[in-house]
């Protein structure tokens, strides 16, 4: 699979807060300036062809729900994003966030406990 752009994350997004739901619900859960009915229309039909989204027809009308977890996505998402950024190394991307200075003393001795806990 591959990583999903920027406006399928945003709908797969609303679907695993919602757990499902019609275009409009998906819609309502969208900031202002808010995209047309049918951008979104057509996004979800995309996801579905992706068997990302599944849907379950009511006449005319669908209520779509994920076919795939917010957690297997995070999961694919983030072993790609360590292969592609990190040579494969996650001890090199715990580093790289600790220079940046993105995780103080108490988040790395979490970080420690979950380690040891393994």
């Amino acid at each position: 699979m591959d990583k999903l752009t920027k406006k399928e994350e945003e709908i797969m997004k609303i679907l695993w807060k919602l757990k499902k739901g019609f275009v409009k619900d998906i819609l309502a859960e969208y900031p202002d300036p808010k995209p047309p009915y049918n951008t979104i229309s057509s996004m979800v039909r995309i996801l579905q062809e992706k068997r990302l989204v599944g849907f379950k027809q009511y006449g005319n009308t669908y209520e779509y729900y994920p076919l795939l977890s917010k957690d297997a996505y995070r999961k694919r998402f983030m072993k790609a994003f360590i292969s592609d950024y990190f040579d494969d190394s996650l001890p090199k991307a715990v580093a790289a966030f600790i220079e940046e200075e993105q995780l103080g003393q108490q988040e790395v001795e979490e970080i420690l406990k979950l380690i040891k806990s393994k």
